[in-house]
């Protein structure tokens, strides 16, 4: 009864059905899944949510997981308008401050007195000094502000606010001392590598999405045109997929990221424009089998023109091998931008690549740090393997022969 039931309705349900009572698969598509979800979240959810995760503490690099900081915040002189929930999502949040790592502090006077981070084997203590008109008034001038009787004074538009010791120390804690627990640890520039972890696999999937999106565009027009018209056309398209066919996928990648120039956009196309061959030799091949079935004829003799017919008839029955290449190509479009990236022609510093990730820490390996080049390199092999698995799944769910 239940393998009747698994046969019921069209080929696509019965594809689907069968896809996603394959454990691993169904397993492999959940964590894609909930990686897009991290990914596209991205900066809401940062500990780092500055642009490209890229705030910078060299004074803490290289600290293991679950390193717990203090730091002070200086203000700095820009003016950071309001970005909105959507800009911060996009493209990351300024930060109006600048983070100094401490491991002290204290009010002395109207002084605030800084003991800096150190490493504990380090003989060197750093002490710097502010005063409290500089952190919290900075918009003040100087001489504006004054002292009086153990308070501040200071002036506004309609009265003086005056503030005693205990209650700049109250402002101070509350606006200016900031604790942050770095889950895996910090790079070697002091940059919190789960936040450059969630970015970077916002870059690996828009690698993958936007070139295969790129090479099915042009796989899919070209392959169907040229097995629908055969002819002068069919053989031009078949000597481009043989020309770009001959020359190596890295090469060509790299030959394109020369002429196009290094960048974020840049990449995206590279890797789009050389995974086309095989989306359009498969699609080539399925539209010759199917523009002699009879629907086809029937649909000519209806006077339907060869637009409607190539888009509207042969195209959704080609789908099928389609989904399985693009599983793949997505694979392959990852690991070649994090190979770029790892090249230093890929996506550029600040950037936070997984490749580039690699590249930086690779050095690490034969320390005792080397979970900062294991940990990307973790993060590339298990998304790669989850569309792999994907593709293999897809390929059993639609074989023909086991539907029958």
């Amino acid at each position: 009864m239940s393998t009747y039931t698994n046969r019921e309705g069209s080929p696509w349900k019965i594809a689907f059905r069968r896809f996603f009572s394959n454990r691993l698969s169904l397993a492999s598509s959940i964590f894609i899944g909930v990686i897009t979800l991290i990914a596209v979240l991205g900066y809401i959810i940062t500990p780092d949510d500055t642009p490209w995760a890229n705030n910078q503490h060299l004074e803490i690099a290289t600290q293991k997981p679950g390193f717990k900081g203090t730091f002070f915040l200086i203000p700095k002189n820009v003016d950071n308008a309001n970005q909105g929930v959507f800009g911060k999502l996009f493209w990351g949040k300024q930060t109006s401050y600048r983070e100094v790592p401490i491991l002290a502090y204290r009010l002395e006077g109207w002084d605030i007195i800084l003991t800096e981070y150190t490493e504990p084997e380090d003989s060197v203590s750093i002490v710097t000094r502010y005063t409290v008109a500089q952190i919290l008034f900075p918009n003040q001038l100087p001489n504006n502000i004054t002292y009086q009787n153990e308070m501040l004074l200071v002036p506004s538009v309609e009265s003086t606010t005056t503030y005693t010791a205990v209650e700049i120390e109250s402002l101070i804690k509350k606006n200016h001392i900031k604790t942050q627990r770095f889950w895996l640890g910090t790079d070697r520039f002091g940059r919190d590598m789960l936040s450059r972890l969630i970015i970077g696999a916002r870059v690996s999937l828009s690698v993958g999405f936007i070139a295969v999106a790129i090479s099915l565009v042009i796989g899919i027009v070209l392959g169907a045109t040229a097995g629908y018209f055969r002819g002068w056309f069919d053989d031009l398209v078949m000597w481009l997929v043989n020309v770009v066919w001959s020359i190596p996928t890295l090469l060509m990648v790299i030959a394109l990221t020369m002429v196009m120039g290094k960048g974020f956009w840049q990449i995206f196309v590279a890797v789009g424009l050389t995974m086309w061959v095989e989306v359009a030799r498969v699609v080539r091949g399925q539209v010759m089998a199917l523009r002699e079935k009879e629907f086809i004829e029937a649909a000519k003799v209806m006077g339907f023109g060869s637009g409607r017919i190539i888009f509207q008839h042969i195209i959704p029955n080609v789908l099928g091998p389609v989904a399985i290449i693009s599983a793949g190509n997505f694979a392959t479009a990852i690991l070649l931008e994090a190979g770029l990236s790892f090249l230093g022609i890929g996506v550029q510093p600040p950037v936070p690549s997984w490749g580039t990730m690699i590249k930086d820490h690779y050095g690490y390996i034969i320390m005792d740090k080397a979970y900062l080049a294991i940990l990307p390199g973790i993060a590339i092999m298990l998304l790669v393997l989850a569309f792999t698995i994907i593709g293999n799944g897809l390929r059993d769910a639609m074989d023909t022969k086991s539907m029958d």
